[in-house]
């Protein structure tokens, strides 16, 4: 029911759908001075919600900054990586990849340079109409890459962040301690960090598939609305949703 109920209330602050709405409204609406008045507020939602300086400078404020590969001076046990970045197409029996395949990328590079000895991948992907062993899929995809079985672990019993912290504390932490190097996206690792110190882990964050990146005072940049930062808004949201309801839960 904290499912469905999380996916329903991410659907309904979307910025898209308010803008839907209010244009919408501004058809149906029967007196005129309603129907300027939403047209209006449609218009100025979507001229902010489709500036990618505006949303850039936003995404700064929230995402977990970057650091340096080169700073770890020290292999870490284990690279924790939270899934979320593919779809599986039962037709074509095929993997299709998505933006978050950063956060599988980025840990492969850095146990390809020694930063982390073994790879921990977390999650089934979930969905109100789909599911599958995303962490399982990702694993025998590594392994066909050529990294051995024995250092790419996985767990398929997580469908939320909250999930992830329990279940990859059964699945390693307990094994005793060790040094552990949290892999997400940037704007998720806020929320996903306090999941973890919530159950008792200590871990170091990566942010990966960062949304803000060096500013850009460019003309396109800060004035042309681009669709892309529209939908960018709609990952915030479903963020920020994530946070206070973890929050509520007493999750984080």
């Amino acid at each position: 029911m904290f499912f469905i109920i999380s996916k329903l209330l991410y659907f309904i602050v979307s910025p898209f759908i308010w803008i839907c709405g209010l244009l919408v409204y501004s058809l149906l609406a029967k007196k005129p001075a309603r129907k300027k008045k939403s047209f209006i507020a449609a218009i100025i939602m979507l001229l902010i919600f489709s500036n990618s300086f505006i949303f850039d400078e936003v995404m700064r404020l929230w995402e977990i900054k970057a650091i340096a590969k080169s700073t770890i001076t020290e292999p870490y046990d284990y690279g924790i990586v939270l899934s979320g970045m593919i779809s599986y197409d039962q037709k074509l029996k095929r993997i299709n990849f998505h933006r978050g395949i950063d956060r599988l990328l980025q840990a492969v590079n850095l146990y390809r340079d020694s930063k982390i000895k073994k790879i921990f991948i977390s999650g089934i992907y979930g969905s109100l109409i789909e599911n599958h062993k995303e962490a399982e899929l990702l694993r025998n995809f590594l392994i066909k890459l050529g990294i051995p079985e024995e250092d790419v672990l996985y767990e398929t019993e997580s469908n939320n962040t909250h999930q992830n912290a329990v279940n990859t504390i059964k699945a390693i932490y307990q094994q005793g301690n060790g040094r552990y190097l949290l892999i997400t996206s940037a704007y998720h690792m806020r929320r996903a960090v306090k999941c973890f110190e919530k159950e008792g882990m200590k871990v170091d964050p990566y942010s990966a598939n960062r949304f803000s990146g060096p500013r850009k005072f460019v003309f396109d940049h800060l004035f042309i609305p681009n669709g892309e930062t529209l939908s960018g808004w709609n990952v915030m949201t479903h963020e920020l949703v994530g946070y206070i309801t973890y929050f509520i839960m007493g999750y984080i």
